[in-house]
């Protein structure tokens, strides 16, 4: 399929529509990112690893 059949307002409308796809897909990937930085921050490293260490003698 070639992007040339679609007519202009269709080309523009779909070039939007891919943006805006876009759009959405980074905002909703950077909220995830600022919740996980947040859970992070209230913790040190040190804490982090204990707890991965207790989490897998436990499994």
């Amino acid at each position: 399929m070639n992007f040339d059949q679609f007519s202009p307002l269709t080309q523009i409308l779909l070039v939007f529509a891919g943006l805006g796809l876009l759009f959405f897909l980074v905002m909703s990937n950077n909220k995830r990112n600022k919740d996980k930085r947040a859970k992070r921050s209230s913790k040190s490293f040190r804490q982090r690893i204990k707890e991965r260490k207790e989490e897998r003698e436990e499994s």
